[in-house]
C-alpha cells in the first residue's frame, strides 16, 4: 500500500523482516514508556509473520503494527507505533488499514485493542477510525494505569 504524505514522501507498509527490528525498536523507545524489549519483538515477528507489518520511507522505517487473530474470528492490535516527527501524517491509518485488510482476508468480523487512560492522542486516534470504548481495566499496565479496551467491527 502506498499513501501520499503532507510531506511529499512515500509511504510504503509491507510485512516486517526479521532484520527490521532494530528499526521497530527504535520507533517502539521513542513511542512508549514501557517499551517492548527486542526478544518480545522477534517473537512477535515470527508467529505473525504476515501481520506485523512496517511503514518505511525512503527505505527508513517510521512505523509498525502487530495484529494478531484469537478465537472466534476476533483480531487484536497488539501494539502500533509511529514515530514522533511522522504523527498526524496518515501513517497509522495506513499501518490500521493495512491490519485490518489482513483481517479481513482472515474471516476476521470484530477486531480489539487498547490504549492507556491517559493516552488521549491515542484514544483519539482509534476513535476518529471507528473503534468505540466499551470496557476498562484497572491496573493493566505495569506502572498501575488502567487500560481502555476498544472494539470495532469490519
Amino acid at each position: 500500500m502506498r499513501l501520499k504524505l503532507s510531506f511529499t514522501a512515500k509511504v510504503s507498509v509491507r510485512p516486517a523482516r526479521r532484520e527490521d527490528l532494530q528499526e521497530v525498536l527504535k520507533v517502539e523507545y521513542s513511542c512508549f514508556k514501557d517499551p517492548y524489549p527486542l526478544d518480545l519483538l522477534v517473537h512477535l515477528q515470527e508467529t505473525n509473520p504476515l501481520s506485523f507489518l512496517v511503514a518505511e520511507v525512503g527505505g527508513r522505517i517510521i512505523g509498525y503494527i502487530i495484529g494478531t487473530v484469537r478465537w472466534m474470528n476476533v483480531g487484536h492490535v497488539l501494539a502500533i507505533g509511529v514515530d514522533p516527527q511522522h504523527r498526524r501524517k496518515g501513517v497509522g491509518t495506513a499501518l490500521m488499514e493495512s491490519l485490518m485488510n489482513y483481517f479481513r482476508k482472515r474471516g476476521v468480523s470484530k477486531v480489539r485493542l487498547e490504549a492507556r487512560e491517559s493516552n488521549w492522542e491515542a484514544r483519539r486516534f482509534y476513535s476518529s477510525l471507528g473503534f468505540s470504548e466499551v470496557g476498562k481495566v484497572p491496573y493493566y499496565y505495569s506502572d498501575g494505569e488502567t487500560a481502555i479496551l476498544f472494539e470495532r467491527e469490519i
